[in-house]
C-alpha cells in the first residue's frame, strides 16, 4: 500500500533466473526445461506468465523449499477487493507454474466480499512444522488496519485462516516478515500514527510479543541480513504514486538504525516501483540479492507488472541500477547484463 490511506502497493524488484535457452522473460516452461544450460534473461516490467495465464502474485513474497521456489501473492484478477492469494512454483525463478490458491474468497468475514487482503508473506516454523502466513487485513476505507494470520502444513496448501488483530493494539497496514538464522522472526508493519514498527513474533509465529524498534513512518517494508548487518528497505507514503524508496542498516533488529538513504538513482522513483521483498539467491560460494518490486496499474490492477533487479552490496551501502535485460546464474553465483 502506498500512503494517503490508499493501498500502498508495494512495488518490488525480485530475483530471477537461471537456466533455459531463450531471452524471453516470463514465459512459463516445465521445471525440466528450466534446467537447461544457459540462463534465461530477465526483462523488468514485462508481463509474467504461468502457462497461458498471467501470473497473479502481486505484493507477494518468495520462500525456497529444497530446490523449489514458491511465490505467494495477491491475485488481482477481479480488482482491488480480495479474491485469492495465489501460489506458484519454479525451479529457476523465471519459469513459473500455478500450484494453488492458498486462501480464497469467503462468504463473510475478513476474507469476504469487498474486503482488503494485501502483502501476503510466509515463514516456515521448524519448531511447529507449520507454514505461517501474515497479511494486511482491512475494510474498503482502510480504517481497520489489522494483520491476519493463516497456517498450513504445506507451503502451497489450503491455509486455515486464524483471524486478525492489531499488533500490540497498534494500527497495521503494509507488512513484511523477517526470519533470522536462529529461527526468531519479526513482523514489519506500518503504523501510521507512530512509524514503521519492527515487532518480535512469538515462538510459534502466531502472535506479536513486543516492539523492538520504531523507525520513521514509511511503508512497504522488506528486511534481509547480509554478513551480520540488517538491511531494511521501505518506501515513502505517496498514495498510488511511486517515490524514491530508501533503506537503513543496523547491527540488530533493535537497532540502532542508520539514517534512511536512496538505493536507486534519485528521481527515478525506484524505477517506477515499490519495494515488496528482497530475495537471497545462495550459490556455492556467494549469495546474490534481488530487489523485487511491483509496478502498479491502478485502473487495471491485474495488468500490473513486476520489477526485478540485482542489488549491489558494498559493506553497509546498497545501490541498484536499471537493466533492460539481465541474467542470474545461481550455480555460478553471478548475474550479468543480457545482450
Amino acid at each position: 500500500m502506498l500512503g494517503n490511506g490508499m493501498p500502498t502497493r508495494t512495488f518490488i524488484l525480485f530475483v530471477s533466473a537461471l537456466l533455459s535457452t531463450t531471452a524471453a522473460v516470463c514465459q512459463n516452461s516445465t521445471h525440466s526445461s528450466a534446467r537447461a544450460s544457459s540462463p534465461a534473461a530477465i526483462v523488468p516490467g514485462t508481463p509474467w506468465r504461468a502457462g497461458s495465464q498471467s501470473l497473479q502474485a502481486h505484493s507477494g513474497g518468495i520462500i525456497q523449499v529444497g530446490n523449489t521456489w514458491y511465490w505467494i501473492g495477491e491475485n488481482k484478477t477481479h480488482g482491488s477487493s480480495f479474491y485469492a492469494n495465489s501460489c506458484y512454483s519454479s525451479a529457476d525463478l523465471v519459469h513459473w507454474t500455478f500450484v494453488n490458491d492458498t486462501l480464497t474468497l469467503a462468504k463473510t468475514g475478513d476474507l469476504g466480499p469487498d474486503r482488503i487482503v494485501e502483502r501476503p508473506k510466509i515463514l516456515y516454523n521448524a519448531r511447529t512444522k507449520t507454514y505461517v502466513m501474515y497479511m494486511h487485513i482491512d475494510d474498503p476505507k482502510y480504517a481497520e488496519a489489522k494483520v491476519g494470520v493463516a497456517t498450513s502444513s504445506t507451503v502451497c496448501g489450503n491455509y486455515t485462516y486464524r483471524g486478525s488483530f492489531r499488533p500490540l493494539g497498534f494500527e497495521s497496514r503494509d507488512i513484511g516478515l523477517f526470519q533470522d538464522a536462529d529461527g526468531s522472526a519479526y513482523l514489519l508493519t506500518e503504523d501510521r500514527k507512530n512509524g514503521l514498527r519492527i515487532d518480535a513474533l512469538s515462538p510459534d509465529y502466531l502472535s506479536v510479543t513486543q516492539t523492538v524498534a520504531v523507525l520513521p513512518d514509511m511503508e512497504a517494508p522488506a528486511m534481509v541480513k547480509i554478513e551480520g548487518t540488517y538491511f531494511l528497505f521501505c518506501s515513502h507514503l505517496t498514495g498510488w504514486d511511486t517515490n524514491d524508496n530508501q533503506y537503513a542498516t543496523a547491527p540488530s533488529p533493535a537497532g540502532p538504525w542508520s539514517s534512511l538513504a536512496n538505493f536507486a538513482p534519485a528521481g527515478t522513483h525506484t524505477f517506477n516501483s515499490q519495494t515488496t521483498f528482497v530475495i537471497p539467491v545462495r550459490g556455492k560460494k556467494a549469495t546474490s540479492y534481488i530487489y523485487m518490486g511491483d509496478r502498479w496499474v491502478p485502473k487495471d490492477l491485474k495488468a500490473s507488472t513486476y520489477i526485478w533487479l540485482p542489488l549491489t552490496i558494498s559493506g553497509t551501502s546498497v545501490s541498484m541500477a536499471w537493466r533492460d535485460r539481465w541474467t542470474l546464474d545461481a550455480r555460478a553465483e553471478t548475474w550479468n547484463p543480457a545482450p
